[in-house]
């Protein structure tokens, strides 16, 4: 657990997982040679920790206050900072990532699989490839932020739109499925199922 931000009465805490697609990063092979953060072997670093080198991940955070919400004040007036700040965090950690050119998309309402109403954010972005077959990679990313006993959740991700057949096309041994459609609605679905 980590300090995310600070409100003048509070720390707010979070505690985060965070998946790649291991399976696609193992099709792209030596494809991945050109990929900013590869190494001499072809593989895709992945650091958790930093959360440097994947362009396709899911993550999911559990965030809290410390000292909790006062019962009169409740986490709908914490709302609009939460989404703001999760926002700029999750730009900033897709520019630490080496994503280029993030724009904000269309935000909606929605329900979490629990039906929870949550802001969902989507967001578009480039990945550069480094003397590769393509110039970059274009990527589609979506946020969910909501509220629950007293706390929030923080879900989303990313995936590539276009250009990752082209490096698929590049790449030896079995090949995954690249359906930008089927992408989005997995990630959706993951966001809408976390509890």
């Amino acid at each position: 657990m980590s300090t995310v931000f600070r409100t003048p009465t509070a720390s707010v805490v979070g505690h985060t997982v965070l998946y790649d697609d291991a399976a696609l990063r193992k099709a792209l092979g030596d494809a991945n040679s050109y990929l900013p953060n590869g190494d001499a072997k072809g593989n895709l670093m992945i650091d958790i920790d930093d959360g440097i080198g994947s362009w396709r991940f899911f993550f999911a955070t559990a965030l809290s206050f410390r000292p909790p919400v006062a019962p009169g004040i409740g986490t709908a007036s914490m709302r609009p900072m939460v989404v703001s700040e999760a926002r700029r965090s999750f730009e900033d950690d897709m520019r630490a990532r080496g994503f280029k050119d993030i724009d904000r998309g269309r935000s909606q309402r929605a329900r979490t699989r629990g039906g929870k109403r949550m802001s969902l954010n989507k967001l578009t972005t480039r990945y550069p490839i480094e003397d590769g077959p393509i110039d970059a990679l274009d990527i589609e990313g979506w946020l969910g932020v909501w509220s629950t006993g007293g706390s929030f959740r923080i879900a989303g991700g990313c995936y590539p739109t276009g250009g990752l057949e082209t490096l698929l096309d590049a790449a030896d041994g079995d090949r995954p499925e690249g359906d930008p459609g089927g992408y989005r609605d997995e990630l959706l679905e993951l966001i809408r199922s976390v509890q």
